[in-house]
């Protein structure tokens, strides 16, 4: 299974899906571990059994085994951070946000690979996940670490389109049945 194999599951009535899935994946002028790491981790936080499974076999081809690990570890801390601080944020008792959290997220420090990287995928989940504050607290490492506003965008137009890529295809198999 492989890229094309998903961009051929689109339906026809999501066409602009399958044209954006090819772009943002075949013309990003990101570098391959930012790309594919930003893919896998993307397709983790979909949710999308279809969309992981045709995606993760091709982002192993195209990442070092710690590139790989990395994705899935950025993917799963932000599974967690992304629901405790949304939550916190959307509370309206701030006293929330001065209580410790007492969560391990030990990998952020230590990913396995470039912090940019990681950083990068991070913000990638968190855009899938909706969690205001993590995204602009990654958007403000990455920006510190000179990265520009387009290759943060880049990350959050993969993001989109995977994420509306996975909806659909799972949308999909409901309606099939």
């Amino acid at each position: 299974m492989s890229l094309d194999s998903l961009k051929s599951a689109i339906p026809d009535y999501a066409k602009d899906l399958r044209l954006n899935l090819g772009s943002v994946i075949g013309n990003s002028e990101l570098p391959p571990q930012q790309l594919w790491g930003t893919v896998l981790a993307t397709a983790i936080a979909s949710r999308s059994p279809i969309v992981l499974r045709e995606l993760a076999p091709e982002a192993r081809a195209n990442l070092s085994p710690e590139a790989y690990t990395a994705a899935r570890s950025a993917a799963a801390v932000m599974a967690m951070n992304n629901v405790f601080y949304r939550t916190r944020h959307l509370l309206s008792d701030h006293e929330y946000g001065t209580l410790r959290a007492g969560l391990r997220m030990n990998v952020i420090g230590n990913p396995g690979v470039d912090k940019v990287d990681f950083e990068l995928w991070s913000f990638a989940v968190s855009a899938i996940n909706g969690c205001g504050l993590c995204l602009d607290s990654h958007e403000q490492v990455l920006r510190k670490a000179g990265v520009s506003r387009e290759t943060v965008q880049e990350a959050f137009k993969i993001a989109s389109v995977i994420q509306a890529v996975g909806v659909t295809l799972d949308a999909e198999a409901i309606l099939a049945d």
